[in-house]
């Protein structure tokens, strides 16, 4: 990856925008998953279940990155958010918010959506010890 904006991943100013709306996306979700009044052993759960994708790593790559990007975008728990309104099904909602914000949690440390070169290859950048804010 050379750096100069050829390489997918998006830099600069727009890199920071995008980790901050992670940010607010994390806090967002966090204080709606305070109002809904589930608890937090179960939000811990949740919040953490989605890296259980990182194992599709040791098929490689690129199994790692599709199963990944499968849990780590917004279209999961916005859809089980919605059934939850739909089917009045409050446990998906709590499921759904504690999804959302592990992924904003990600997003604002810059874990972006994986490419299939590896999993320091993201949508929001390299990551490794070249990786400024």
């Amino acid at each position: 990856m050379s750096g100069d904006g050829d390489d997918g991943a998006t830099h600069g100013g727009v890199r920071t925008i995008l980790r901050l709306e992670g940010l607010a996306i994390l806090v967002l979700a966090v204080a709606a998953y305070a109002q809904f009044g589930a608890g937090w052993g179960s939000f811990g759960l949740f919040f953490f279940a989605p890296d259980l994708a990182l194992l599709g790593y040791l098929g490689g790559s690129r199994l790692g990155s599709v199963l990944y990007n499968a849990t780590h975008s917004l279209v999961g728990p916005v859809l089980l958010g919605a059934a939850s309104l739909v089917f009045a099904a409050p446990a998906a909602m709590a499921v759904a918010l504690a999804w959302t914000a592990h992924i904003g949690f990600d997003r604002a440390l810059g874990y972006g959506l994986k490419y299939a070169q590896g999993f320091g290859f993201t949508h929001l950048g390299r990551l490794g010890p070249r990786d400024p804010w």
